[in-house]
């Protein structure tokens, strides 16, 4: 099953969101991602019907609140985008730079649909300053304004009347999750970020998510996190401490497209953190020894 996503997004679980979901509990009432960047884990989620309700939260203002346009506005959304897309490409790339110190301005999450759509990997950065400065990527011109339309009513159908949409801190959401929720957690990789995110406007300190993730567990809340990894024999982030009592799954992610690209036959590993309550859950329940005899493999 092909899920459309309304953006790309670097670091987006798209690919991997239904290897996710395998872990996800049948019956989850909310499903919660504090840092829901395009919310690809929650839109599978929700087209799959494996989840009832949705909190989608990012720091990032601007695109929590372009993604509560995409789910309770879509045909705006759709409609401002047609207006910003061109099938020129000189043309195209005057307008992205034109569209970027607009949205710089006005902060109108609505450009912000349009910028994503065009820039570099779909990477969002922004400078010391706050303002937007990704570049265009030239190769491409984005999503047709047909199927970007196509697109946002497709997710918006999935979550409109079932999503709460925040920008808050990702602790101010973890203080606030019950029992009966389950926490997806896709935080920016150390080593990749450096001190200052600029996706989230300042690093995730080590230690201050660790000390969060301890908490969900005297809390006895259900949690995944994707965290580390490696590529070939180069580890990448972190792993998280041993004390946390948690079970790691790693996830076969296929050549990243760098290897492809030099012909290299390097393998992108992923980590999957579970929660101890989660993965006791799991390994009582039919579907984890289905998933424990096939290519995944918990350390």
């Amino acid at each position: 099953m092909k899920i459309p996503q309304p953006f790309q997004y670097q670091g987006s679980k798209r690919a991997l969101a239904a290897t996710i979901l395998e872990y996800l509990p049948t019956g989850t009432e909310r499903l919660i991602e504090p840092f829901a960047g395009s919310a690809a884990v929650s839109i599978a989620c929700a087209a799959r019907g494996r989840g009832k309700t949705f909190w989608l939260n990012d720091y990032n203002a601007p695109l929590s609140k372009l993604m509560d346009k995409i789910i309770h506005a879509p045909e705006e959304a759709a409609a401002v985008y047609q207006s910003l897309w061109l099938n020129d490409a000189e043309t195209a790339l005057r307008r992205y730079y034109q569209v970027r110190e607009e949205f710089n301005r006005s902060g109108n999450p609505l450009l912000l649909l349009y910028l994503l759509a065009r820039c570099v990997k779909g990477s969002v950065r922004y400078n010391a300053d706050g303002l937007f400065n990704q570049s265009p990527d030239k190769r491409r011109l984005g999503a047709r304004p047909e199927t970007m339309r196509r697109n946002l009513l497709s997710v918006s159908a999935w979550l409109r009347g079932r999503t709460r949409i925040t920008g808050f801190h990702y602790q101010e959401v973890l203080a606030d999750c019950a029992p009966e929720d389950v926490v997806y957690m896709d935080p920016p990789y150390q080593g990749v970020c450096g001190e200052r995110d600029a996706r989230y406007f300042s690093g995730i300190d080590f230690d201050e998510f660790v000390a969060a993730l301890a908490r969900l567990n005297d809390l006895n809340i259900r949690f995944l996190v994707s965290y580390d990894g490696s590529l070939g024999t180069r580890a990448y982030g972190k792993p998280l401490p041993a004390a946390l009592d948690l079970t790691r799954v790693e996830i076969h992610a296929g050549r990243s497209a760098q290897a492809t690209l030099l012909g290299r036959q390097e393998l992108t590993i992923e980590s999957l953190y579970l929660s101890p309550r989660l993965a006791e859950e799991l390994r009582d329940s039919a579907a984890c020894q289905a998933i424990c005899t096939q290519e995944f493999l918990f350390v």
